[in-house]
C-alpha cells in the first residue's frame, strides 16, 4: 500500500492570514495529485486555539492563523471533498500523532512508500517527513517538491535540500 499525506491545504496557508503566490501556483497540482492517487490518503490540518498569540509559536509569528473552526483552519475547498477520513489535526509543526499512525498502519497493512504535498516546505512538511523517517526508517518517504511551497522559494529549496540529505526521495 502507498500512502499520500497532504499537509496543511488550508485557507489561511493558501490565500488567507498566511497565504502566498507559491501556495496558490501549487493548489492545482495538489488537487491533480491527490484525485488520482492510488492508495490511502491523509490530510493534516495545523490547529491553533484562540489563545493563539498567548503560545510559545503565536510570540515567535504573531499572525493568528488556523483557529480552530474558522474558515482558514478548513482543508480548502476543492480538497475537502477528497478528505473522507477525519484530518490528523496537529498543535505544532510535526504530528507524533501521525507518525504512530503510520507506524501502526504498516504493521497490519505494510505500506510500500509515504509522499507528502502541502505546505509549508520548510516548516510543517520538512518537520512530518523527518518525523515519518524516525517512525519508518525503512519505509521510502518522498516529497513532491512540485507539490509544495514553503514560506520564500529560497527557504522551500533549503529544506529539500536538508530532507534529501537525511535520505528523504525529492521529486
Amino acid at each position: 500500500m502507498n500512502v499520500l499525506i497532504v499537509i496543511d491545504m488550508q485557507n489561511d496557508f493558501i490565500d488567507g492570514a498566511l497565504g502566498t503566490p507559491e501556495a496558490q501556483k501549487i493548489l492545482p497540482r495538489v488537487i491533480e495529485k491527490v484525485r488520482g492517487f492510488d492508495g490511502k490518503i491523509i490530510f493534516t490540518r495545523d490547529t491553533h486555539e484562540e489563545d493563539y498569540l498567548h503560545t510559545q509559536e503565536g510570540r515567535k509569528l504573531p499572525v493568528p492563523h488556523c483557529i480552530r473552526g474558522t474558515h482558514g483552519w478548513q482543508i480548502h475547498e476543492q480538497l475537502a471533498p477528497c478528505c473522507t477520513e477525519p484530518p490528523v489535526d496537529k498543535i505544532t509543526f510535526g504530528s507524533a500523532a501521525l507518525g504512530e499512525q503510520m507506524r501502526q498502519l504498516h504493521e497490519t497493512d505494510p505500506i510500500g512508500s509515504i509522499e507528502l504535498v502541502g505546505l509549508c516546505t520548510d516548516i510543517c512538511v520538512i518537520a512530518n517527513a523527518m518525523i515519518l523517517k524516525a517512525f519508518l526508517p525503512e519505509v521510502e518517504i518522498r516529497v513532491d517538491s512540485t507539490c509544495c511551497a514553503g514560506v520564500t522559494p529560497e527557504s522551500h529549496e533549503r529544506a529539500l535540500k536538508a530532507m534529501e540529505t537525511c535520505q528523504i526521495t525529492i521529486r
